[in-house]
């Protein structure tokens, strides 16, 4: 299963709306002996995929995919009717299918003598590759992740408005390694107009990864065609700076995972009007003592306005540490 969710992050960012699964055969002695993760939309599953890569040896072996293997004919036919004809004997699945028509592919396996397990690992692939698929089929919104570099004392920006570099290369390129995972970037007209960043995801090389995420620029002020951020994928700039129904806009327009990398005034009101669902917090042990805060609310006065997150991971990279949080309210 650990096998299987790996190759679901390989999927990560390129099967939207799809779910980013990974799938492994394992024969009688314990080989893994085929491999697969979902394809673009439209493409193969991942059960498909590792079924194609055994060939023969599918028949009779074990199956170990980080989804429920589905029941329905969408874009593609059913992931249970390939695993049949495979002659695949055991089925073991970490999370069960929640959409309400690709769901019932356990009932439709066992009814035809396969051996299934359910609920493998379910806590752990829940969290992985998956996690944002999930949160979109469960709650009808994309997920919202917002991130930031800062210092120890919170700070984005020295007095004079200085923010290159807070923290790390380590960081840096772990931040665009992240980046080529995601469906959608957002950021703030402000944010394009004074840095024309170009917010593509750059291996360590300086080379592109093959998937680029697309840009979504909020707010009124023209953005020049010349604008970095135009150049290397789809682009969309939306006048409003109501984010809750900007995730919904962009959610109908099938997006799945947000990330959302705006300046203060983007993260302050997406953490003020509850749209961020998860925060990644790249934490440089670096003290400024005057500066630009990451989120300033003025309204919030008394400790009973907090918002409060539940810590996923903390990770070392590099001298800095990345802190991953979720809301504890969050349903998947």
């Amino acid at each position: 299963m650990e096998r299987a969710a790996t190759l679901g992050w390989m999927a990560k960012g390129m099967t939207s709306p799809n779910p980013p699964v990974g799938a492994v055969i394992v024969d009688s002695v314990g080989r893994i002996v085929g491999e697969g993760f979902t394809q673009p939309a439209g493409g193969a599953h991942a059960e498909v995929m590792a079924v194609r890569d055994a060939g023969d040896a599918a028949c009779g072996a074990t199956a170990v995919v980080t989804l429920e293997p589905c029941a329905h004919t969408g874009r593609t036919g059913p992931c249970t009717s390939v695993l049949l004809e495979a002659g695949i004997s055991t089925v073991v699945y970490a999370v069960a299918d929640p959409h309400p028509v690709a769901a019932g592919g356990h009932e439709v396996l066992v009814d035809a003598g396969v051996n299934v397990v359910g609920g493998f690992h379910a806590d752990d692939v829940r969290r992985g590759a998956l996690r944002a698929w999930l949160h979109r089929t469960v709650t009808g919104r994309a997920m919202v992740t917002i991130k930031t570099a800062v210092t120890l004392d919170g700070r984005v920006a020295a007095p004079d408005g200085t923010s290159q570099w807070i923290t790390s290369v380590e960081a840096r390129h772990h931040v665009h390694r992240d980046r080529a995972t995601r469906d959608a970037l957002i950021v703030g007209t402000g944010t394009v107009l004074s840095d024309n960043p170009r917010l593509t995801a750059r291996q360590p090389n300086g080379e592109l990864y093959a998937k680029q995420p697309d840009h979504v620029v909020l707010g009124s002020r023209v953005v020049p065609t010349t604008a970095n951020i135009r150049a290397h994928s789809r682009f969309q700039q939306i006048d409003s700076h109501r984010l809750p129904q900007v995730i919904e806009e962009l959610t109908e327009q099938g997006y799945v995972d947000l990330l959302i990398e705006g300046g203060p005034t983007l993260a302050s009101a997406a953490v003020d009007t509850d749209v961020v669902d998860c925060i990644q917090w790249y934490v440089a042990p670096t003290i400024l003592g005057s500066g630009e805060p990451v989120v300033h609310i003025p309204r919030v006065s008394t400790l009973t306005d907090k918002r409060n997150f539940a810590i996923d991971r903390i990770t070392q990279l590099g001298p800095d540490v990345l802190i991953e949080a979720s809301r504890q309210a969050e349903l998947v």
